[in-house]
Protein backbone atom coordinates (compact mmCIF):
# COMPACT_ATOMS: atom_id res chain seq x y z
CA UNK A 1 0.00 0.00 0.00
CA UNK A 2 1.25 3.73 -1.00
CA UNK A 3 0.51 6.21 1.35
CA UNK A 4 0.33 9.82 0.09
CA UNK A 5 0.34 13.50 1.50
CA UNK A 6 -3.43 14.44 2.19
CA UNK A 7 -4.84 16.47 -0.74
CA UNK A 8 -5.84 19.55 1.10
CA UNK A 9 -9.19 20.77 -0.53
CA UNK A 10 -8.14 24.44 0.22
CA UNK A 11 -4.58 25.91 1.41
CA UNK A 12 -1.71 27.75 0.77
CA UNK A 13 1.68 26.30 -0.59
CA UNK A 14 3.77 28.11 2.14
CA UNK A 15 2.32 28.55 5.76
CA UNK A 16 4.27 31.81 6.57
CA UNK A 17 4.58 31.03 10.43
CA UNK A 18 6.42 33.85 11.36
CA UNK A 19 4.09 36.31 9.77
CA UNK A 20 1.76 38.72 12.15
CA UNK A 21 -1.58 37.11 12.61
CA UNK A 22 -5.07 38.44 14.61
CA UNK A 23 -3.43 36.09 17.49
CA UNK A 24 -0.26 37.34 17.97
CA UNK A 25 0.81 39.07 20.84
CA UNK A 26 -2.64 38.59 22.06
CA UNK A 27 -3.44 37.76 25.89
CA UNK A 28 -4.98 34.28 26.55
CA UNK A 29 -8.62 33.77 27.12
CA UNK A 30 -9.12 33.74 30.67
CA UNK A 31 -10.58 29.86 29.97
CA UNK A 32 -6.80 29.28 28.67
CA UNK A 33 -5.34 30.48 31.66
CA UNK A 34 -7.47 28.33 34.16
CA UNK A 35 -5.76 25.30 32.24
CA UNK A 36 -2.14 27.04 33.86
CA UNK A 37 -3.35 26.75 37.23
CA UNK A 38 -1.59 24.22 39.93
CA UNK A 39 -4.46 22.34 40.74
CA UNK A 40 -6.14 21.85 37.01
CA UNK A 41 -3.02 21.84 34.41
CA UNK A 42 -4.88 19.93 32.10
CA UNK A 43 -2.94 18.11 28.79
CA UNK A 44 -5.48 16.24 26.04
CA UNK A 45 -4.43 13.13 25.11
CA UNK A 46 -5.59 11.45 21.77
CA UNK A 47 -4.66 7.87 21.11
CA UNK A 48 -5.25 7.30 17.61
CA UNK A 49 -5.11 3.88 16.13
CA UNK A 50 -3.93 3.31 12.70
CA UNK A 51 -5.01 -0.24 10.44
CA UNK A 52 -1.04 0.48 8.68
CA UNK A 53 2.53 1.34 9.97
CA UNK A 54 2.93 5.23 10.09
CA UNK A 55 5.25 7.13 7.55
CA UNK A 56 7.02 9.55 10.21
CA UNK A 57 8.11 11.82 7.21
CA UNK A 58 4.34 12.02 5.51
CA UNK A 59 3.20 12.50 8.30
CA UNK A 60 6.04 15.58 9.27
CA UNK A 61 5.46 16.64 5.66
CA UNK A 62 1.63 17.12 6.10
CA UNK A 63 1.62 18.78 9.42
CA UNK A 64 3.12 22.04 7.79
CA UNK A 65 -1.04 23.27 6.39
CA UNK A 66 -3.13 21.31 8.66
CA UNK A 67 -1.74 21.45 12.15
CA UNK A 68 0.84 24.59 11.91
CA UNK A 69 -1.79 26.55 10.50
CA UNK A 70 -3.32 27.40 13.26
CA UNK A 71 -1.49 29.93 15.36
CA UNK A 72 -1.98 28.20 18.45
CA UNK A 73 0.42 25.27 17.30
CA UNK A 74 3.04 27.69 16.43
CA UNK A 75 2.82 29.97 19.29
CA UNK A 76 4.79 30.64 22.65
CA UNK A 77 2.83 31.51 25.76
CA UNK A 78 4.61 33.76 27.22
CA UNK A 79 4.32 36.11 30.03
CA UNK A 80 3.49 40.30 29.02
CA UNK A 81 5.13 42.22 31.44
CA UNK A 82 3.06 45.03 30.64
CA UNK A 83 0.15 43.07 31.78
CA UNK A 84 1.51 41.80 35.12
CA UNK A 85 2.93 38.73 33.58
CA UNK A 86 0.13 37.58 32.23
CA UNK A 87 0.45 35.19 29.44
CA UNK A 88 0.34 35.78 25.56
CA UNK A 89 0.28 34.26 22.46
CA UNK A 90 3.74 34.89 20.58
CA UNK A 91 4.51 33.33 17.02
CA UNK A 92 7.20 31.55 16.76
CA UNK A 93 9.82 29.10 14.40
CA UNK A 94 8.28 25.70 14.96
CA UNK A 95 11.55 22.72 14.16
CA UNK A 96 9.09 19.76 14.28
CA UNK A 97 11.87 17.43 15.71
CA UNK A 98 10.82 19.10 19.04
CA UNK A 99 7.69 18.14 18.50
CA UNK A 100 7.32 14.91 16.91
CA UNK A 101 8.76 11.80 18.66
CA UNK A 102 9.39 8.52 16.85
CA UNK A 103 11.14 6.05 19.79
CA UNK A 104 13.01 2.80 18.25
CA UNK A 105 10.70 -0.29 19.33
CA UNK A 106 11.17 -3.77 19.41
CA UNK A 107 8.75 -5.12 16.96
CA UNK A 108 9.04 -8.33 19.08
CA UNK A 109 8.16 -7.56 22.47
CA UNK A 110 6.10 -9.59 24.83
CA UNK A 111 3.08 -7.40 25.12
CA UNK A 112 2.83 -4.19 22.89
CA UNK A 113 -0.59 -3.45 24.25
CA UNK A 114 1.17 -2.79 27.65
CA UNK A 115 3.84 -1.20 26.10
CA UNK A 116 1.83 1.43 24.57
CA UNK A 117 -0.59 1.96 28.10
CA UNK A 118 2.67 1.96 29.86
CA UNK A 119 3.79 4.58 27.36
CA UNK A 120 1.13 6.92 27.47
CA UNK A 121 1.03 6.76 31.59
CA UNK A 122 4.74 8.11 31.65
CA UNK A 123 3.74 10.99 29.28
CA UNK A 124 1.27 11.85 32.17
CA UNK A 125 4.19 12.03 34.62
CA UNK A 126 5.77 15.18 32.33
CA UNK A 127 4.28 18.52 31.28
CA UNK A 128 5.25 20.03 27.87
CA UNK A 129 8.27 23.15 27.88
CA UNK A 130 6.55 26.73 27.70
CA UNK A 131 9.72 27.51 25.30
CA UNK A 132 7.87 25.46 22.80
CA UNK A 133 4.16 25.43 21.26
CA UNK A 134 2.71 23.39 24.12
CA UNK A 135 1.76 20.11 21.98
CA UNK A 136 3.67 16.74 20.56
CA UNK A 137 3.21 14.06 19.06
CA UNK A 138 4.80 10.58 19.38
CA UNK A 139 4.41 7.72 16.66
CA UNK A 140 4.49 4.34 17.73
CA UNK A 141 5.30 2.03 14.93
CA UNK A 142 4.06 -1.26 16.93
CA UNK A 143 1.31 -3.89 16.58
CA UNK A 144 -1.15 -3.80 19.48
CA UNK A 145 -4.70 -6.29 19.50
CA UNK A 146 -6.55 -3.42 17.34
CA UNK A 147 -3.95 -1.77 15.54
CA UNK A 148 -0.76 -2.08 13.40
CA UNK A 149 0.41 1.12 14.89
CA UNK A 150 -0.40 3.94 17.03
CA UNK A 151 -0.17 8.02 17.34
CA UNK A 152 -0.55 9.86 20.79
CA UNK A 153 -1.00 13.87 19.99
CA UNK A 154 -0.60 15.53 23.60
CA UNK A 155 -2.50 19.43 23.58
CA UNK A 156 -2.44 21.25 26.29
CA UNK A 157 -5.84 22.03 26.92
CA UNK A 158 -5.15 26.15 26.91
CA UNK A 159 -5.23 25.49 23.44
CA UNK A 160 -8.45 24.30 22.56
CA UNK A 161 -11.43 22.17 23.92
CA UNK A 162 -12.21 18.92 22.59
CA UNK A 163 -14.49 19.97 20.26
CA UNK A 164 -12.28 21.98 18.30
CA UNK A 165 -9.32 19.57 18.61
CA UNK A 166 -11.74 17.10 17.18
CA UNK A 167 -12.90 19.24 14.26
CA UNK A 168 -8.87 19.81 13.78
CA UNK A 169 -8.63 16.25 13.51
CA UNK A 170 -11.61 15.38 10.84
CA UNK A 171 -9.79 18.86 9.12
CA UNK A 172 -6.93 16.52 8.39
CA UNK A 173 -9.04 13.34 7.36
CA UNK A 174 -10.56 12.23 4.21
CA UNK A 175 -13.12 9.14 3.04
CA UNK A 176 -11.89 5.45 2.65
CA UNK A 177 -14.41 4.90 0.39
CA UNK A 178 -13.77 8.88 -1.54
CA UNK A 179 -10.13 9.77 -0.74
CA UNK A 180 -11.07 13.18 -2.49
CA UNK A 181 -13.66 13.82 0.19
CA UNK A 182 -14.05 14.83 3.77
CA UNK A 183 -15.88 13.13 6.63
CA UNK A 184 -19.51 13.24 7.31
CA UNK A 185 -20.96 15.39 10.53
CA UNK A 186 -22.82 13.73 13.00
CA UNK A 187 -25.94 15.62 13.20
CA UNK A 188 -28.06 16.60 15.98
CA UNK A 189 -31.84 16.46 14.85
CA UNK A 190 -33.71 19.15 16.97
CA UNK A 191 -37.43 18.20 17.28
CA UNK A 192 -39.37 20.89 15.47
CA UNK A 193 -42.63 21.64 17.45
CA UNK A 194 -45.66 21.87 15.51
CA UNK A 195 -47.69 25.39 16.33
CA UNK A 196 -50.38 24.92 19.02
CA UNK A 197 -54.00 24.62 18.21
CA UNK A 198 -54.91 28.50 19.68
CA UNK A 199 -52.56 31.51 20.09
CA UNK A 200 -52.66 32.15 23.26
CA UNK A 201 -52.03 28.66 24.74
CA UNK A 202 -48.77 28.80 22.47
CA UNK A 203 -47.53 31.70 24.18
CA UNK A 204 -48.31 29.99 27.72
CA UNK A 205 -46.45 27.24 26.98
CA UNK A 206 -43.36 29.45 25.72
CA UNK A 207 -43.45 31.80 28.69
CA UNK A 208 -43.63 28.58 31.21
CA UNK A 209 -40.87 27.49 28.97
CA UNK A 210 -39.03 30.32 29.63
CA UNK A 211 -39.89 30.78 33.54
CA UNK A 212 -38.75 26.88 33.92
CA UNK A 213 -35.83 27.43 32.47
CA UNK A 214 -34.70 30.73 34.67
CA UNK A 215 -35.93 28.80 37.94
CA UNK A 216 -33.84 25.71 36.85
CA UNK A 217 -30.87 27.76 36.41
CA UNK A 218 -31.47 29.45 39.75
CA UNK A 219 -31.48 26.30 41.43
CA UNK A 220 -28.72 24.54 39.71
CA UNK A 221 -26.38 27.88 40.56
CA UNK A 222 -27.54 27.61 44.55
CA UNK A 223 -26.68 23.95 44.26
CA UNK A 224 -23.27 25.28 42.90
CA UNK A 225 -22.29 27.57 45.18
CA UNK A 226 -23.39 24.78 48.10
CA UNK A 227 -20.89 22.62 46.35
CA UNK A 228 -18.15 24.67 46.37
CA UNK A 229 -18.20 25.85 49.76
CA UNK A 230 -19.85 22.99 51.41
CA UNK A 231 -21.36 19.57 49.66
CA UNK A 232 -18.64 17.23 48.76
CA UNK A 233 -19.55 13.94 47.34
CA UNK A 234 -19.53 10.98 49.26
CA UNK A 235 -16.14 9.23 50.53
CA UNK A 236 -16.32 6.23 48.02
CA UNK A 237 -13.21 3.99 46.72
CA UNK A 238 -14.08 6.30 43.39
CA UNK A 239 -13.37 9.46 45.01
CA UNK A 240 -9.95 10.58 45.46
CA UNK A 241 -8.61 13.39 47.70
CA UNK A 242 -7.38 16.99 47.11
CA UNK A 243 -4.04 17.12 45.01
CA UNK A 244 -4.67 14.24 42.86
CA UNK A 245 -4.24 16.81 39.82
CA UNK A 246 -0.70 16.63 40.23
CA UNK A 247 -0.56 12.32 40.27
CA UNK A 248 0.10 10.33 36.93
CA UNK A 249 -3.04 8.91 35.21
CA UNK A 250 -3.62 5.13 33.93
CA UNK A 251 -5.61 5.56 30.39
CA UNK A 252 -7.05 2.58 29.39
CA UNK A 253 -9.73 2.04 26.37
CA UNK A 254 -13.13 -0.21 25.41
CA UNK A 255 -14.64 -0.64 22.29
CA UNK A 256 -18.46 -1.60 22.16
CA UNK A 257 -20.27 -1.02 20.04
CA UNK A 258 -22.29 1.50 18.89
CA UNK A 259 -25.29 -0.20 17.20
CA UNK A 260 -26.43 -1.64 20.48
CA UNK A 261 -26.30 2.06 22.12
CA UNK A 262 -28.71 3.02 18.99
CA UNK A 263 -30.64 -0.22 19.61
CA UNK A 264 -31.60 1.24 22.66
CA UNK A 265 -31.36 4.81 21.92
CA UNK A 266 -33.96 4.23 19.72
CA UNK A 267 -36.43 0.92 21.70
CA UNK A 268 -35.99 4.21 24.89
CA UNK A 269 -36.68 7.08 22.80
CA UNK A 270 -33.95 8.63 24.63
CA UNK A 271 -30.16 9.87 23.00
CA UNK A 272 -27.15 7.99 22.75
CA UNK A 273 -25.94 10.60 25.46
CA UNK A 274 -28.45 9.55 27.80
CA UNK A 275 -27.61 5.71 27.13
CA UNK A 276 -24.11 6.07 27.79
CA UNK A 277 -25.05 7.99 31.03
CA UNK A 278 -27.16 5.13 32.28
CA UNK A 279 -24.72 2.74 31.40
CA UNK A 280 -22.23 4.74 33.38
CA UNK A 281 -24.59 5.29 35.88
CA UNK A 282 -24.76 0.74 35.93
CA UNK A 283 -21.55 0.82 35.85
CA UNK A 284 -20.52 2.13 38.61
CA UNK A 285 -23.06 0.38 40.72
CA UNK A 286 -21.49 -2.73 40.02
CA UNK A 287 -18.45 -1.46 40.62
CA UNK A 288 -18.72 0.45 43.88
CA UNK A 289 -21.19 -2.92 45.35
CA UNK A 290 -18.35 -5.17 44.51
CA UNK A 291 -15.74 -3.00 45.94
CA UNK A 292 -17.88 -2.53 49.25
CA UNK A 293 -18.48 -6.23 49.36
CA UNK A 294 -14.76 -6.87 49.58
CA UNK A 295 -14.82 -4.17 52.33
CA UNK A 296 -16.86 -5.92 54.10
CA UNK A 297 -15.24 -9.18 54.09
CA UNK A 298 -12.06 -8.13 54.90
CA UNK A 299 -13.48 -6.34 58.61
CA UNK A 300 -14.72 -9.94 58.80
CA UNK A 301 -18.94 -9.69 57.17
CA UNK A 302 -20.69 -11.35 54.71
CA UNK A 303 -20.54 -10.20 51.51
CA UNK A 304 -24.09 -9.99 50.21
CA UNK A 305 -26.47 -9.09 47.16
CA UNK A 306 -26.76 -5.57 48.03
CA UNK A 307 -23.24 -3.83 49.39
CA UNK A 308 -23.88 -0.12 49.23
CA UNK A 309 -24.24 2.45 51.99
CA UNK A 310 -27.59 4.12 51.74
CA UNK A 311 -27.83 7.34 49.99
CA UNK A 312 -24.40 7.94 48.09
CA UNK A 313 -23.62 10.82 46.76
CA UNK A 314 -21.78 10.72 43.38
CA UNK A 315 -21.88 13.15 40.70
CA UNK A 316 -20.16 14.19 37.53
CA UNK A 317 -18.56 17.70 36.45
CA UNK A 318 -20.36 16.86 33.18
CA UNK A 319 -18.78 18.89 30.10
CA UNK A 320 -20.72 20.64 27.52
CA UNK A 321 -19.82 22.22 24.45
CA UNK A 322 -21.08 25.98 24.17
CA UNK A 323 -20.25 26.75 20.89
CA UNK A 324 -24.45 26.36 19.63
CA UNK A 325 -25.24 29.33 22.62
CA UNK A 326 -21.71 31.75 21.95
CA UNK A 327 -20.87 31.55 18.43
CA UNK A 328 -22.30 30.75 15.01
CA UNK A 329 -19.95 27.98 13.86
CA UNK A 330 -20.59 26.48 9.97
CA UNK A 331 -18.09 23.10 11.05
CA UNK A 332 -18.47 21.83 7.45
CA UNK A 333 -16.97 25.25 6.32
CA UNK A 334 -14.54 24.86 8.86
CA UNK A 335 -13.09 21.29 8.51
CA UNK A 336 -12.30 22.31 4.68
CA UNK A 337 -9.22 23.71 5.60
CA UNK A 338 -7.21 23.25 8.46
CA UNK A 339 -6.49 26.99 8.92
CA UNK A 340 -10.47 27.58 9.11
CA UNK A 341 -10.91 25.44 12.03
CA UNK A 342 -11.84 27.86 15.48
CA UNK A 343 -9.47 26.59 18.57
CA UNK A 344 -10.52 27.77 21.86
CA UNK A 345 -12.22 26.62 25.03
CA UNK A 346 -16.00 27.29 24.92
CA UNK A 347 -16.71 24.78 27.02
CA UNK A 348 -18.83 24.83 30.36
CA UNK A 349 -20.10 22.12 32.93
CA UNK A 350 -23.13 20.64 34.83
CA UNK A 351 -22.90 19.03 38.12
CA UNK A 352 -24.36 16.04 37.25
CA UNK A 353 -25.78 13.54 39.84
CA UNK A 354 -25.63 9.66 39.51
CA UNK A 355 -28.52 7.95 41.00
CA UNK A 356 -25.70 4.70 42.91
CA UNK A 357 -27.73 2.29 43.71
CA UNK A 358 -29.04 -1.94 42.08
CA UNK A 359 -32.17 -1.51 40.60
CA UNK A 360 -34.58 -4.29 39.55
CA UNK A 361 -35.25 -3.18 36.38
CA UNK A 362 -31.77 -2.13 34.67
CA UNK A 363 -34.06 0.42 32.41
CA UNK A 364 -33.93 2.53 35.17
CA UNK A 365 -30.62 3.62 35.07
CA UNK A 366 -31.32 5.02 31.28
CA UNK A 367 -34.49 6.41 32.33
CA UNK A 368 -33.27 8.20 34.84
CA UNK A 369 -30.18 9.59 32.99
CA UNK A 370 -32.84 10.41 30.44
CA UNK A 371 -34.69 12.22 33.59
CA UNK A 372 -31.36 14.27 34.40
CA UNK A 373 -30.37 15.30 31.23
CA UNK A 374 -33.86 16.87 30.17
CA UNK A 375 -33.28 18.76 34.02
CA UNK A 376 -29.93 20.03 33.14
CA UNK A 377 -31.24 21.07 29.50
CA UNK A 378 -33.75 23.14 30.73
CA UNK A 379 -31.54 25.42 32.49
CA UNK A 380 -28.37 27.86 31.44
CA UNK A 381 -25.87 26.17 34.12
CA UNK A 382 -23.41 25.52 31.51
CA UNK A 383 -23.17 28.66 30.22
CA UNK A 384 -23.07 30.47 34.07
CA UNK A 385 -19.97 28.28 35.03
CA UNK A 386 -18.46 29.54 31.70
CA UNK A 387 -19.29 33.24 32.59
CA UNK A 388 -18.63 33.16 35.96
CA UNK A 389 -15.12 31.25 35.21
CA UNK A 390 -14.25 34.14 32.72
CA UNK A 391 -15.52 36.52 35.52
CA UNK A 392 -13.47 35.62 38.51
CA UNK A 393 -10.23 35.16 36.28
CA UNK A 394 -10.28 38.52 34.98
CA UNK A 395 -11.48 40.69 38.00
CA UNK A 396 -10.23 38.31 40.40
CA UNK A 397 -7.53 34.86 40.40
CA UNK A 398 -7.80 32.14 38.20
CA UNK A 399 -7.75 29.94 41.51
CA UNK A 400 -11.33 31.34 41.70
CA UNK A 401 -12.32 29.91 38.81
CA UNK A 402 -10.90 26.36 39.17
CA UNK A 403 -12.86 23.31 38.88
CA UNK A 404 -15.22 21.44 41.17
CA UNK A 405 -12.42 19.34 43.19
CA UNK A 406 -16.41 18.35 45.65
CA UNK A 407 -17.19 15.87 42.35
CA UNK A 408 -16.15 11.94 42.09
CA UNK A 409 -15.19 12.26 38.00
CA UNK A 410 -15.46 13.91 35.29
CA UNK A 411 -17.21 13.22 32.29
CA UNK A 412 -17.49 14.08 28.52
CA UNK A 413 -18.59 12.97 25.30
CA UNK A 414 -17.80 13.93 21.43
CA UNK A 415 -19.09 12.66 18.31
CA UNK A 416 -16.69 11.52 15.82
CA UNK A 417 -16.24 10.39 12.01
CA UNK A 418 -19.05 8.69 11.08
CA UNK A 419 -17.37 6.88 8.26
CA UNK A 420 -14.05 5.23 8.20
CA UNK A 421 -11.17 7.58 7.43
CA UNK A 422 -7.67 8.36 6.40
CA UNK A 423 -5.42 10.42 8.45
CA UNK A 424 -2.63 11.46 6.00
CA UNK A 425 -3.23 8.94 4.03
CA UNK A 426 -3.06 6.49 6.92
CA UNK A 427 -6.65 4.45 7.89
CA UNK A 428 -7.56 5.46 11.27
CA UNK A 429 -8.34 2.37 13.58
CA UNK A 430 -9.71 4.00 16.29
CA UNK A 431 -9.80 7.33 18.28
CA UNK A 432 -9.15 7.67 22.64
CA UNK A 433 -9.52 11.22 23.35
CA UNK A 434 -8.64 11.95 27.43
CA UNK A 435 -7.41 14.54 29.76
CA UNK A 436 -5.01 14.51 32.71
CA UNK A 437 -3.82 16.80 35.18
CA UNK A 438 -8.02 17.65 36.16
CA UNK A 439 -8.61 17.53 39.79
CA UNK A 440 -10.68 14.02 40.29
CA UNK A 441 -9.47 10.53 40.39
CA UNK A 442 -11.47 9.26 37.34
CA UNK A 443 -12.79 10.51 34.01
CA UNK A 444 -15.11 8.95 31.70
CA UNK A 445 -14.86 9.53 27.88
CA UNK A 446 -17.12 8.56 25.20
CA UNK A 447 -16.22 9.01 21.33
CA UNK A 448 -18.37 7.81 18.81
CA UNK A 449 -16.59 6.39 15.57
CA UNK A 450 -18.08 4.66 12.52
CA UNK A 451 -19.88 1.65 14.58
CA UNK A 452 -17.65 1.87 17.21
CA UNK A 453 -18.38 3.51 20.79
CA UNK A 454 -14.92 4.17 22.55
CA UNK A 455 -15.11 4.23 25.95
CA UNK A 456 -11.54 6.03 27.71
CA UNK A 457 -11.32 5.65 31.25
CA UNK A 458 -8.55 7.99 32.70
CA UNK A 459 -7.57 7.32 36.66
CA UNK A 460 -5.50 7.64 39.28
CA UNK A 461 -3.97 4.26 39.96
CA UNK A 462 -3.33 5.06 43.32
CA UNK A 463 -7.25 5.58 44.22
CA UNK A 464 -9.02 3.49 41.38
CA UNK A 465 -6.42 0.61 40.82
CA UNK A 466 -8.63 -1.20 38.54
CA UNK A 467 -9.53 1.03 35.71
CA UNK A 468 -9.87 -2.16 33.27
CA UNK A 469 -12.73 -3.42 35.43
CA UNK A 470 -14.06 -0.56 35.13
CA UNK A 471 -14.54 -0.98 31.65
CA UNK A 472 -15.35 -4.82 31.79
CA UNK A 473 -18.51 -2.86 34.35
CA UNK A 474 -19.59 -0.59 31.16
CA UNK A 475 -19.54 -3.15 28.80
CA UNK A 476 -21.66 -5.68 30.59
CA UNK A 477 -24.24 -3.30 31.75
CA UNK A 478 -24.60 -2.15 28.12
CA UNK A 479 -25.04 -5.89 27.74
CA UNK A 480 -27.41 -6.00 30.43
CA UNK A 481 -29.55 -3.01 29.20
CA UNK A 482 -29.58 -4.34 25.87
CA UNK A 483 -30.82 -7.52 26.15
CA UNK A 484 -33.42 -5.93 29.17
CA UNK A 485 -34.49 -4.37 25.77
CA UNK A 486 -35.02 -7.02 24.16
CA UNK A 487 -36.75 -9.35 26.56
CA UNK A 488 -39.28 -6.84 26.84
CA UNK A 489 -39.84 -6.64 23.61
CA UNK A 490 -39.34 -2.80 23.04
CA UNK A 491 -37.74 -3.41 19.58
CA UNK A 492 -38.67 -5.86 16.94
CA UNK A 493 -36.62 -9.00 16.27
CA UNK A 494 -35.13 -7.81 13.08
CA UNK A 495 -33.99 -4.82 14.30
CA UNK A 496 -30.81 -7.08 15.94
Amino acid sequence: MTIQAIKPIKTTKNVDITSSSAEEEQPLSPVARMFHESDSTVYIIVIIGFETQLNPEVIKANLGHTLLSQPRFCSLQLPDEKRGGELKWVRTVVDLDNHVKVPTLDPNMDSPDMFVEDYVSNLSKTGISMSIPMWDLHLLNIKTSDAESVGVLRVHHSLGDGTSLMTLFMSCTRKVSDPEALPSLPMNMKKKHGSSSGGFLQYFIKLFSVLLLYWNTFVDVVMFFITTFYLDDTKTPLKGPLGVASTPRRIVHRTVSLEDVKLVKNAMNVTVNDVMVGVTEAALTRNLNRKYGKIKEEAGGAEGHNNLPKNIRLRATHFVNLRPYLVNEDVSEMIKSSSKVKLGNLIGYVIFPFTIGLREDVLDHVRSAKATGKRKKASLEALYTYLMAKFFIKFFSAKWASFPTQTTLWYSNVPGPQEEVTCFGHQVAYVAPTCYGQPNALMIHVVSYVNKMKIIVSVDEGVVPDPHQICDDIEESLKLIKNAVIEKGLVDCYDY
